[in-house]
């Protein structure tokens, strides 16, 4: 990771501390599902939904700053906030499984009128993308899955201590460790920025109440079941970083032999950070994918 990168991913977060009206972090914002949604909508064209992964702190804004500019040249771009994330609503009384995420994307892209849209998820996003293409196949045009939960796999230590995290400027940085596989990215700034987005009024207990331990269990209820899989008839991609410490690599090679039509593209010198390791050459593998669609429709 070159010094340009490092100084553009701490930009890309500087927006989590800045509540006021420069805030990149806030963007449009509209009723789904009844939940008050924060979302950034950018671009023209047919539209493509990104959802965002699990981390402490994190917003849509955050996960995908680095490839909206990219993909916006031919889609129109969303990307929600989910609920209990970010600057969308976190309503007392509400239950964080994958029920209401699911119900959560249905109504974001009902109340904006889209019937259905290209959709990519990031890890626990891609959780969120593979059961909406297996539960509501018309509302999904083709898939992108990126180091996704889904399917089976053993609790890794850096998953443990992403969702396990107490807020603290240690504690992010030990996380920030897991994400990326290019440790000088980490620094204690960066650290420091993403620990106040952590502290961030009704964040932390909201990130706590998701996962709490032990927390295996909510790899099976974030997982879909094989047969189930095996039924996705969408083109898929799958993306992942080969030395990926929170998501193992098995998880993207189980789901591409279980998706018939599905390619694989594993990324050498990656972490967990894909979209933000590898900025440029994922957004230009998921454009080139995704305009295929557009030219066999």
């Amino acid at each position: 990771m070159n010094r340009a990168m490092s100084d553009t991913c701490l930009t890309q977060l500087k927006g989590n501390i800045d509540v006021g009206q420069n805030n990149p972090e806030v963007g449009n914002s509209v009723v789904a599902n009844n939940i008050s949604t924060n979302f950034h909508d950018v671009g023209s064209g047919s539209p493509v939904v990104l959802i965002h992964g699990s981390g402490p702190g994190v917003t849509a804004w955050a996960n995908w700053r680095l490839v909206i500019p990219e993909l916006s040249k031919t889609h129109r771009v969303l990307a929600p906030d989910m609920v209990g994330f970010g600057y969308s609503d976190r309503p007392e009384d509400v239950e964080y499984d994958l029920e209401t995420w699911i119900g959560h994307i249905l109504g974001f892209m009902d109340s904006l009128n889209i019937d259905h849209a290209d959709v990519v998820g990031n890890s626990f996003g891609g959780a969120l993308a593979l059961a909406l293409a297996i539960r509501y196949p018309a509302r999904v045009d083709r898939l992108v899955l990126m180091g996704s939960v889904g399917v089976p796999f053993e609790i890794t230590e850096g998953l443990d201590a992403v969702w396990g995290y107490e807020p603290s400027v240690e504690n992010m940085r030990r996380v920030l460790d897991y994400f990326a596989y290019d440790k000088s990215l980490v620094n204690d700034d960066l650290a420091e920025l993403r620990y106040r987005a952590s502290v961030q009024p009704g964040v932390q207990a909201a990130f706590a109440s998701m996962f709490p331990a032990p927390r295996q269990r909510w790899i099976g209820a974030l997982t879909s079941p094989d047969e189930q899989i095996r039924e996705i008839k969408k083109s898929t991609l799958i993306l992942h970083g080969r030395d990926d410490c929170v998501i193992p690599l098995s998880t993207s090679l189980q789901l591409h032999n279980l998706i018939d039509d599905s390619q694989l593209h594993v990324f050498g010198r990656c972490g967990h950070w894909t979209q933000i390791e590898h900025a440029g050459r994922f957004s230009r593998i998921v454009s080139a994918f995704l305009a295929e669609g557009r030219a066999g429709s």
